[in-house]
């Protein structure tokens, strides 16, 4: 079966020194939430998070800001363990909170061919493709799909990773 969604094979050295350079600063952190660092848009200038989908079934923090000045934002997500998606796969789908477990349901019935998300699915704000160890991915999704009033859920759709894989994605300002 081929890759769901196939990420980058092949990283230039830069990408890689960027991604290397990123592992390093999200470590050096200090943790504020439950031992992880929340992601966060900085005073209006970063519209973008990046994230690790770790083994264990875990990502680097559980909770990303996003800033209403934002047009745009963007998550990046790096799978830092070494199994291929088929084994451990990782990637970021966000919904509304009060439709996940609907969402994760549907995924579930999608199957591999569609990285357990359903594809097509208004719920879905925004996904990532399915990541092996060791490859990395991006979405970019418009900030004004979210609303204010509204909780967000982000988490990871392989099979048995929807629930420890969980997080919160916030809008402030």
């Amino acid at each position: 079966m081929s890759h769901p969604f196939p990420a980058h094979p092949v990283l230039s050295g830069l990408a890689l020194t960027a991604i290397t350079a990123f592992a390093a600063l999200v470590h050096a952190q200090p943790a504020t939430h439950a031992g992880h660092p929340p992601a966060a848009a900085s005073a209006g200038t970063a519209c973008e998070a990046s994230i690790e989908g770790r083994p264990g079934k875990r990502f680097s923090t559980q909770e990303i800001r996003v800033s209403r000045r934002c047009e745009n934002f963007t998550v990046h997500l790096v799978h830092t363990g070494r199994k291929p998606w088929q084994e451990a796969g990782h990637n970021w789908v966000l919904a509304r909170s009060a439709d996940i477990d609907a969402v994760i349901a549907d995924g579930q019935r999608a199957g591999p061919e569609r990285a357990w998300v359903p594809r097509g699915d208004a719920r879905v704000i925004a996904a990532t493709q399915m990541l092996s160890g060791g490859e990395h991915a991006s979405v970019t999704f418009p900030v004004s799909r979210l609303r204010t009033d509204e909780r967000y859920t982000y988490y990871c759709s392989f099979p048995t990773h929807a629930e420890p894989m969980r997080g919160q994605l916030v809008l402030v300002d």
